[in-house]
């Protein structure tokens, strides 16, 4: 959702050694769970199981409205275009000097795969 997304944004922006597991914790939520996370009490719930003190999830919660936040989500998603992206979930991995597009959660294993992991 595009709250989570911007939140996502917000983490990356301030204190990116959160991202991965704080968007590991968004797809599980999301792709795995099936749980609503719009709602900005999921969102912060989802921030604590990643790690992220009360106090820091709030600030972030706080940014997603900003212009600074939106700006950036927007030219990720048009970065995300020239790939090739056209929807949910689409990872874009750069290996052999190369971008390579994997969409689709059934292509995760081939992206590690092709990562090493």
């Amino acid at each position: 959702t595009l709250g989570a997304m911007r939140f996502i944004t917000a983490i990356d922006m301030t204190q990116p050694q959160y991202l991965e597991p704080l968007s590991r914790e968004f797809w599980i939520h999301f792709w795995s769970q099936h749980e609503d996370i719009s709602q900005p009490e999921n969102i912060l719930a989802v921030a604590r199981q990643a790690g992220l003190s009360s106090e820091l999830a709030q600030k972030l919660l706080e940014m997603i409205s900003s212009p600074a936040v939106k700006n950036r989500l927007r030219e990720t998603t048009e970065e995300a275009i020239k790939y090739g992206a056209f929807g949910m979930p689409a990872v874009v991995a750069h290996f052999n000097a190369e971008p390579h597009l994997f969409f689709g959660s059934d292509r995760l294993e081939l992206l590690g795969s092709v990562i090493g992991e």
